[in-house]
């Protein structure tokens, strides 16, 4: 049977999927909150948070994804970081999994991925899990009741945690597969309950369908002044550098914390919620993230909490460190109504620097911020990984490889082109270590790295006197009001200067090693700043 709002034009069977069990379209949150419930996917948690875990996968599984090689896409595609699937495979993974679902109840809801509507698409998710459907309704755009009447899809996600792909038939490498099908219009992911794959696998579509119309698709957050939207800021950067926390400033507008588009009218999000890492959220530095999580359909994954109160546990990472919360963006105060914002004025490139190498804060030549883009470097820390006893560089290409179908240099020569447009100035900023690595210093205090950000946005910081690092060849700031003088220089840090030294030779040969890879593919002007 048929429950909820739906194009009579466009349901499942329109689509070639029959014989499902109950299909509910388009429930809204209580629904959806109770379905879930009844189901016993998870636990009612305080405020009427949904609380629960995602089982043997509490990440994404970037290795299990895969795009389909026709002849529409073979050249365009990114394979060395885009595992290929014969269509055959594919063929044959979507007959198996519409056949694994006949007779079982799904969910669909019909969203959109982009506030800009000049450049948003149409998107329908089908999910087995009545959370899941929760979860992608918080994470994408609702359109309007009433536009759900006319409602067509331009692509499908389905989504069957339950099914059990078959490498030898389908083409992929375990039983856990992401496939993405650009000639079909479809998506399909079987064998993990994680949620962030039903948000990545829209985003990853966005990056492959953008750049064609000259829109600039970003791993970023973003925000702006307040009453004046044209002082736009956007800030790159990979898990853990502070992504969603520095871009929720008080003083600012939020845009988003996650997916964003740069389009020549400006800057939109793509998503409708934020997904928040949740490991040590304290009230106190992050109060309005930390209040969501006691809200009403806020979903709670992976966290441990004490079963009678359902007090959460914010430091236990005994299940993963990758804890998190979903909730719509309107459960931040000062969220964007539109959720779209200018040109941006600054560019903002975080990394966490485990080495305690790079300086707070830096200015960088439109050169050097293609060069640093293509690079997207961060560490990993000792005791996060098994196996991981000292810190270890990880270069994400455009601060999100695994969501890049096409080459790197496409994203790159976008962004560089847009900042000599639009005069967007470029700052990377460490919200890592100082005063020595992981294990001896400590982490850049978040006052410091506020207080930097805060003169960057104003303007102010510009007008501070900069030398130039003799390490990475960018421009530091000599001294900020409210910022003591010695992190801006991170030599002086360190007790050892000559550890230092040894410490910042070695990560500029992983940067200098790591770059070979763009040298054949970008300008000579890149070429001239590329360090080692």
């Amino acid at each position: 049977m048929t429950f909820g709002r739906v194009n009579p034009q466009f349901r499942l069977e329109d689509q070639g999927i029959e014989g499902l069990g109950n299909v509910y379209y388009n429930y809204m949150e209580p629904a959806l909150v109770e379905t879930a419930l009844k189901n016993s996917e998870g636990t009612l948690g305080n405020g009427g948070a949904f609380l629960t875990s995602t089982g043997k996968y509490t990440g994404r599984s970037p290795n299990d994804k895969f795009v389909v090689k026709s002849e529409s896409v073979k050249d365009t595609i990114w394979w060395e970081n885009n595992a290929p699937m014969e269509s055959a495979g594919f063929d044959a993974l979507y007959e198996d999994m519409l056949a694994h679902m006949k007779g079982k109840d799904y969910h669909v809801q019909d969203l959109v991925g982009g506030a800009d509507p000049r450049h948003s698409i149409n998107v329908r998710m089908v999910t087995e899990l009545a959370w899941h459907g929760l979860f992608i309704r918080t994470m994408l755009r609702r359109p309007d009741r009433e536009d759900l009447d006319d409602f067509i899809a331009d692509y499908t996600v389905i989504n069957c945690p339950t099914f059990q792909a078959d490498p030898k038939k389908h083409g992929c490498r375990t039983e856990t597969v992401i496939a993405l099908n650009f000639d079909r219009k479809l998506i399909l992911i079987g064998g993990t309950e994680y949620a962030g794959e039903n948000k990545k696998s829209v985003f990853t579509l966005l990056n492959y369908l953008l750049p064609e119309k000259g829109i600039m698709p970003m791993h970023c957050s973003a925000n702006h002044a307040k009453n004046n939207a044209i002082d736009t800021a956007v800030f790159f950067g990979l898990s853990g550098t502070g992504k969603t926390t520095l871009s929720a400033d008080p003083d600012r507008i939020l845009i988003g914390d996650d997916e964003h588009g740069w389009s020549d009218q400006g800057t939109f999000n793509f998503e409708g919620g934020c997904y928040a890492k949740t490991i040590n959220l304290n009230a106190e530095a992050e109060p309005e993230i930390y209040a969501t999580t006691t809200k009403f359909g806020t979903i709670i994954e992976n966290m441990v909490f004490d079963e009678e109160t359902k007090e959460l546990d914010f430091e236990d990472d005994s299940l993963t460190a990758n804890m998190r919360c979903a909730y719509p963006l309107h459960y931040i105060s000062n969220a964007s109504q539109t959720a779209i914002g200018g040109h941006p004025k600054n560019i903002i490139m975080l990394t966490c620097d485990a080495f305690g190498v790079l300086p707070p804060i830096a200015r960088l030549t439109p050169a050097q911020a293609m060069y640093h883009f293509l690079s997207g470097f961060t560490a990993k820390v000792a005791g996060t990984e098994r196996g991981v006893t000292e810190p270890q560089p990880t270069f994400s290409t455009c601060f999100g490889a695994p969501f890049m179908p096409r080459r790197p240099e496409v994203y790159g020569n976008l962004l560089r082109e847009k900042i000599a447009k639009h005069g967007a100035t470029c700052w990377l900023v460490n919200t890592g270590w100082t005063g020595g690595a992981f294990g001896t210093g400590s982490r850049m205090p978040i006052r410091a790295t506020r207080a930097l950000l805060t003169a960057a946005l104003e303007g102010t910081l510009a007008n501070e006197e900069f030398r130039k690092d003799p390490n990475f060849g960018f421009e530091v700031p000599v001294a900020v009001p409210g910022v003591a003088e010695v992190l801006l220089d991170p030599r002086r840090t360190w007790d050892d200067k000559a550890a230092y030294d040894a410490q910042a030779a070695k990560l500029v040969q992983m940067f200098a090693d790591n770059f070979e890879q763009y040298v054949p593919h970008i300008d000579n002007d890149v070429k001239a700043v590329a360090i080692g």
